[in-house]
């Protein structure tokens, strides 16, 4: 029994020695993210559940959304990562294994709702978007080329807002987002009433860790997804 005891400390202090605190990146976007949040949000929940599966320990600081990314982007940043992102073409980052799905959508204006059931319908409609924000490869080509008219802004309750105000015919927002904006964001609720999403959605999108795409990145990457598999299945994952 004396030599299992000590068996047992053994592994334990070799697991502890291997533990490490793993630094990511995120920004203020409920109900996924956020600092003040249960959990710090959906996501984060998720995230620190994988690392702890693993042995480790995930710090997540929270940025506006630009600054979340350069940050997990620059050389020898103490962070490896940034998250919930969509994923998307880019030599800077390589991507976790999906966390979890998110529904994208339009808000619109309930007192003028658009028509629309592809993307193309939206050709030159003044459309809301985040700064910043990846949205659909279809969609950001468009606004890209000029054939829908984008408005950036720095948020989602801004765009909610513009909506409201009949200043752009609608806005891309995560289904989700939108609910828990509209009941918890006192600055809206003036205007519950008179938005809504539309039925059709843009896609319903993956949710990912974007990791550095270095040597470190690629580690926490790889550390990150065999702990994401050692959740329990249906898991903690975000789904609609």
């Amino acid at each position: 029994m004396k030599s299992l005891i000590a068996a047992i400390m053994v592994l334990c202090a070799s697991w502890y020695s291997y533990a490490e605190t793993v630094y990511l990146t995120s920004l203020d976007w409920p109900p996924y993210s956020g600092k003040s949040l249960s959990e710090q949000g959906a996501s984060v929940a998720v995230a620190k559940a994988a690392f702890a599966a693993q042995g480790h320990t995930l710090v997540v600081e929270f940025y506006p959304w630009s600054r979340a990314v350069k940050s997990a982007s620059t050389k020898d940043s103490k962070y490896v990562g940034y998250f919930p992102e969509y994923h998307y073409d880019t030599s800077e980052f390589v991507f976790s294994d999906p966390m979890g799905t998110g529904p994208l959508g339009l808000v619109q204006n309930v007192s003028a709702p658009i028509s629309y059931s592809s993307v193309g319908d939206l050709a030159g409609k003044r459309i809301g978007v985040v700064q910043d924000y990846v949205n659909t490869k279809e969609l950001d080509e468009m606004i890209a080329s000029g054939s829908i008219k984008g408005e950036a802004v720095p948020s989602d309750v801004l765009n909610i807002k513009k909506v409201a105000a009949k200043r752009i015919d609608a806005a891309v927002i995560d289904s989700n987002v939108l609910k828990y904006l509209l009941k918890s964001d006192a600055s809206l609720s003036s205007v519950q009433s008179k938005v809504a999403m539309h039925p059709t959605l843009l896609q319903d999108k993956q949710l990912f860790v974007a990791f550095r795409n270095d040597a470190q990145g690629q580690k926490w990457q790889q550390i990150y997804n065999a702990g994401l598999k050692k959740l329990i299945s249906p898991p903690l994952w975000l789904s609609t």
